[in-house]
């Protein structure tokens, strides 16, 4: 910001708290008994489609409304305003004819961003526009500070995210954005509630950091003396409740995991994690499709939807093995290869793929998978057949035990949903613990921890199942055509 935009700012906002200080002085600054009776939406949507004779017949009055000064136009005896609720925006009429000429005096000296209440009746202009003729205002909260510029906007996209009031404030579309996050949500819950699931809570920090491969946020509990963990995933306690005797559970949770900041990446991220016994792999795969056709239809999307420029056809789900993908997209491999760990290294060096010493061959396919396959999935792909290497928690295959009964959901490039027949052989299990503690103790800050009650409570038996995390953030990007994983989180981690 340059120093004549700072000091035209603290110009406005001494002109502005002097203002503040008059209504101080007449006991009438943040009034707080204006109840408003009608939001601008449900006006537009009533009466909108009136003409102005119909409107007038219907002699619609004593109706109020409270919202935001966004535009302005003071006119000597009459202005009008435009006013943004909860809901939208609507036009006032302002006359001194109609409201006491000293308040019509005090209005004019209000400023865009003041919060004001209007009662009066509704009618429609000579050029159709639905208006509130105001015949008693109030001015409700003070503004001291001013609105972004109206056709600039939020030029500074840091301002956008830190100040995330600012935006909605002035941009219609972002809040737009958030309503139709918060639809997305509500048919995700409404899906699973259908398909007799029963939705549970689980901690946010875990003395065990595991349920996923990931880099956690370590705090510190001081009453206790001990390290906490914030979850990564909540997997593990989800699959406790199996065993427990819940067949069919979901969550929708934060998740925290210590890993950069990125378009895709938020630090702090909403997951829906299901598990249901008994299930099926292809059912289970028929379902996740199902919960995100429904929600792309919640927010009244067509089957074609458009992401970053590409069309995706959601009527269409195709599934792929991890191993057919690497060869179609990479021809220099043959089958044989994609087991030979020299091969694997030689070949992802060619990429430019970072490796660690300690990496198995199916960690390396993985690899080589992210750096040239992902990215070309735009359609939605379910990718199947994962390397038990590289999927700690998932039941092996009862034909080639060397892969997991594991898929993973790609749309536009990204990765929409991980799902998985569940490992319950605790000693299996246990081995796969410990193959993660080794991996950290190589130096894998990723790699989990020995959840030894978790081995216990499998001990008890838990039932075969499937179970599904699906990235909320990740969705509601796709859903609602946006690039950054900023513009669907209200207030998003940022740099300092």
């Amino acid at each position: 910001m340059s120093d004549s935009n700072i000091g035209g700012e603290a110009s406005i906002l001494e002109e502005r708290r002097r203002k503040l200080e008059e209504l101080r002085e007449a006991n009438i600054a943040y009034v707080n008994n204006f109840i408003p009776s009608k939001k601008a939406k449900d006006l537009h949507d009533l009466h909108g489609h009136l003409s102005k004779e119909e409107l007038e017949e219907k002699k619609i009055t004593n109706l109020s409304i409270a919202g935001r000064i966004v535009l302005k136009r003071v006119m000597g005896n009459a202005s009008f305003v435009t006013v943004r609720d909860g809901s939208g925006d609507i036009q006032a009429y302002i006359s001194k004819n109609n409201i006491d000429p000293e308040l019509y005096k005090n209005f004019k000296s209000w400023d865009l961003g003041d919060i004001i209440g209007i009662s009066g009746n509704l009618f429609k202009t000579k050029t159709e526009e639905l208006t509130i003729e105001a015949h008693a205002i109030t001015l409700i909260t003070k503004s001291l500070r001013p609105m972004p510029e109206k056709h600039k906007g939020l030029a500074d996209i840091e301002i956008k995210y830190r100040q995330r009031y600012l935006d909605l404030m002035s941009n219609p579309e972002s809040q737009e954005v958030f309503r139709k996050r918060s639809q997305i949500v509500s048919s995700i819950r409404s899906s699973m509630l259908e398909d007799g699931f029963l939705e549970v809570e689980t901690p946010m920090m875990h003395s065990i950091p595991g349920g996923a491969v990931a880099k956690p946020f370590i705090t510190q509990h001081n009453a206790l003396d001990r390290e906490l963990f914030l979850r990564i995933a909540p997997e593990l306690h989800l699959k406790r409740l199996l065993v427990g005797g819940f067949e069919k559970v979901f969550e929708i949770n934060r998740s925290f995991r210590n890993e950069g900041l990125s378009t895709r990446h938020n630090p702090e991220f909403t997951m829906l994690e299901f598990y249901a016994a008994f299930a099926t792999f292809d059912g289970t795969i028929n379902f996740t499709k199902n919960i995100i056709q429904s929600a792309s239809v919640a927010i009244g999307n067509n089957d074609e939807i458009e992401w970053d420029g590409d069309k995706i056809d959601l009527s269409n789900f195709s599934i792929k093995t991890l191993n057919n993908l690497v060869l179609e997209h990479n021809s220099e491999l043959g089958i044989e290869d994609l087991t030979n760990l020299d091969k694997l290294r030689s070949y992802s060096k060619s990429l430019k793929v970072p490796l660690k010493e300690s990496w198995g061959p199916g960690k390396v396919l993985l690899e080589i998978f992210e750096k040239s396959v992902e990215i070309n999935l735009i359609q939605p792909t379910f990718v199947t057949e994962y390397p038990v290497e590289v999927s700690p928690l998932s039941r092996r295959n009862n034909d080639n035990p060397s892969i997991a009964d594991r898929f993973e959901l790609f749309i536009g490039g990204k990765e929409i949903a991980n799902g998985f027949c569940e490992l319950n052989d605790p000693d299996d299990q246990a081995e796969r613990f410990q193959e993660q503690v080794k991996a950290k103790a190589d130096g894998d800050d990723e790699a989990m921890g020995f959840d030894e009650d978790y081995i216990t409570a499998l001990e008890h038996g838990m039932p075969p199942a499937v179970g599904v995390g699906v990235g909320i953030d990740r969705l509601v990007m796709m859903l609602t055509n946006q690039s950054s994983i900023r513009d669907v989180i209200l207030f998003p981690q940022l740099k300092s």
